[in-house]
């Protein structure tokens, strides 16, 4: 009860509910398409490059004077150039996709600590974004945050059929007539922004646990694609609030917690129920044909 009623008191206790809550909302509906197209190594990769864009923005808002230069925004930035990189080699060189996914992950990581050892002073919070620190998230952030989150649920909307179709049956769609290469890098890049999403609430080393767990939760009591997402959505809700308030009073890092309670579930879970991904995509594909 502590938590609830610190929440009424502190302002930074309710922008990371907020934040939790929004990411939650893409985690849910992105992090379907991406169980189902089986692309969580690539969202991993992306994942791993925003410590790049945010390190340099960081350096540029520090030693040039942009303060206006959130390293959110740096994040984006890579990400996106990321997960075209990623998907245009996928498409033209699939055998050379896990070289480019290692690297991008690698060259990533290591621009983003040299950024930010390049930059001057100490940069605590910048470093935390490495295993999450929702608790640290501002008013504005939770507005970019909002943002991110109307663009990739407003696409995933009017492009549900199309993802769907690539997702489930990616032959059937190309034999329609189906732009399946451009919906796939469309597709990549709403994994770019909900990566940049679930950075502020977990952590870029434990993003991918958050955007793969509740979907392969709500997998196991749902039969289609769209019931799947929302349920997703509403089990990382469930994961990201009360990982909220058991970590509150031991003060223990929100992040972490979160993660460790989505996988406890998930274990419970895949214990006392079937295996239901097969008959989804099976529904799923007769869908798409139907629809198409």
């Amino acid at each position: 009860m502590g938590f609830f009623h610190a929440l009424w008191q502190h302002s930074f206790l309710q922008y990371a509910l907020l934040a939790g809550l929004l990411a939650s909302v893409a985690c849910g509906v992105v992090g379907t398409y991406v169980v189902a197209r089986r692309i969580t190594y690539i969202a991993a990769g992306i994942a791993h490059s925003v410590l790049a864009g945010m390190g340099l923005a960081h350096y540029l808002a520090v030693v040039h004077d942009l303060t206006w230069l959130h390293p959110l925004y740096g994040a984006v930035v890579a990400a996106l150039v990321s997960a075209v990189t990623i998907g245009l080699v996928s498409l033209k060189a699939r055998q050379r996709e896990d070289t480019v996914i290692g690297a991008i992950w690698a060259v990533g990581m290591a621009a983003g600590i040299l950024f930010i050892a390049a930059t001057p002073g100490y940069q605590e919070n910048l470093m935390s974004y490495l295993i999450g620190n929702i608790l640290m998230v501002s008013g504005s952030e939770v507005w970019l945050l909002g943002l991110l989150d109307l663009v990739v649920v407003a696409v995933c909307f009017v492009f549900y059929r199309q993802l769907g179709a690539v997702c489930f049956d990616e032959e059937f769609a190309r034999v329609r007539g189906l732009s399946v290469s451009a919906y796939y890098l469309l597709l990549l890049c709403l994994t770019a922004l909900t990566v940049v999403l679930l950075v502020s609430v977990v952590g870029i080393i434990l993003v991918i646990a958050l955007l793969t767990i509740p979907v392969a939760v709500a997998g196991r009591f749902t039969r289609s694609l769209w019931q799947t997402m929302l349920l997703a959505v509403a089990i990382s809700s469930l994961f990201t609030t009360i990982g909220l308030v058991v970590s509150f009073e031991p003060n223990w890092p929100a992040g972490p917690t979160i993660i460790l309670i989505a996988g406890v579930a998930f274990i419970v879970v895949s214990l006392f129920t079937g295996n239901h991904t097969g008959r989804i995509r099976s529904s799923e594909r007769a869908a798409s044909r139907t629809n198409r």
